[in-house]
């Protein structure tokens, strides 16, 4: 393992998705631990850094937080190629966000070529009433091939299990995992979605 200071493995990850759905207060949570109520929306891009233990391994995440504005997508749209993971989020109270994600998924394969690169499907706000259900968001999940994960921002509900579960499957497509490492994520509770309201 490294040392304290020093990952083992570094992974740059991209969250995309319309405007308001989250994404910065999502990874405000996650670097910062709050949420963050009254923000503008994201111009370009901004950046944190994360470390993550996984079984031996200290795993650093290089998160991406983009802009949703149609305006910034051909900018943004470059951050994509060299993406090890991208986290495409939608707000379950917006049935249009949810609704676009397959956009977003088409933006992305028009850039990217990396076919090992980790997607996950990210159902924000669950703590509002949602219009969106998770089996049609595991549906959705499953024909692109990604998992699904349901989050709060606000509540802190499955944020750090997000990029921890995210972690986990850059690692494990990496074929990067000792056999001896016990890595399951089954030591907690694990929960990709919750019915809610």
């Amino acid at each position: 393992m490294a040392s304290q200071s020093e990952p083992d493995y570094v992974f740059k990850v991209i969250i995309v998705g319309d405007s308001f759905v989250g994404k910065t207060c999502t990874l405000i949570q996650r670097s910062e631990r709050y949420f963050k109520k009254d923000y503008s929306a994201t111009i370009g891009l901004d950046f944190r850094a994360t470390d993550i233990i996984i079984g031996n391994s200290k795993v650093k995440l290089q998160i991406w937080d983009t802009a949703g504005q149609e305006r910034f997508r051909a900018f943004v749209k470059v951050y994509y190629r060299d993406s090890d993971g991208i986290c495409i989020m939608f707000d379950k109270s917006s049935r249009e966000s949810f609704d676009h994600v397959d956009g977003w998924i088409k933006d992305i394969d028009k850039e990217v070529e990396n076919k090992n690169q980790i997607r996950i499907l990210v159902g924000n706000k669950a703590d509002l009433k949602s219009v969106v259900i998770n089996e049609e968001a595991n549906i959705k999940a499953e024909k692109y091939n990604m998992d699904y994960v349901e989050i709060s921002a606000k509540e802190n509900y499955q944020v750090d299990f997000l990029f921890e579960a995210l972690a986990f499957r850059l690692l494990e497509r990496g074929a990067k995992l000792q056999s001896d490492e016990s890595l399951k994520l089954a030591s907690r509770e694990k929960r990709f979605y919750r019915d809610c309201c």
